[in-house]
């Protein structure tokens, strides 16, 4: 009998859905590329609301300018799992190259900010380009650290930094596209 709940522990482990926010970002193809990205995650889990795209100067080096977007994912795969099996495949089928060189521009970059509800990695607080479409999706969320409330790191940074909404690029997209 308890290897029977065991399985059920584990099949019930299995089938818990997390919440991811990605930020997709390209300076290669962009408006293709984005796209592109979108219903490739929806073929792993759900997609839901996508922010606008913003466009910004390239960070590190030379390059054209970025274009990025923030999503809600909701998928069965844990951290690594869906860095390793869902957000590498997709980068790779969209011709992704990873180099030495983190700044080169590329097809599709594909970052796992917060991960139910925990930063992924506390870098992307220093970058506009993914503060302002995270705050555009999740507005309420706040820095575990500061307490302060996304909404206003994204105003200071729209102050100081240059970047562009494109409204009219993944505004197709409703959050529905999602996998069934």
């Amino acid at each position: 009998m308890q290897s029977l709940l065991v399985w059920r522990s584990n099949e019930a482990a299995m089938s818990e859905l997390h919440k991811a926010y990605l930020n997709l970002g390209s300076n290669i193809q962009p408006e293709l590329n984005l796209v592109k990205a979108v219903q490739l995650l929806s073929e792993y889990g759900e997609v839901h609301k996508i922010s606008s795209v913003w466009e910004s100067k390239p960070v590190g080096g030379p390059g054209p300018n970025y274009l990025n977007a923030s999503l809600l994912f909701i998928s069965p795969q844990m951290k690594l799992e869906l860095k390793e099996q869902v957000i590498y495949s997709i980068e790779a089928r969209l011709g992704r190259k990873r180099t030495e060189d983190k700044y080169i521009p590329r097809t599709i970059d594909i970052d796992i900010i917060l991960f139910d509800n925990q930063p992924y990695n506390d870098r992307f607080w220093e970058a506009a380009f993914v503060i302002v479409p995270l705050a555009e999706i999740y507005p309420e969320y706040r820095n575990p650290t500061t307490g302060e409330q996304i909404t206003h790191i994204a105003a200071r940074f729209r102050q100081k930094v240059w970047i562009k909404e494109r409204p009219e690029l993944l505004n197709h997209f409703d959050g529905s596209n999602s996998k069934g």
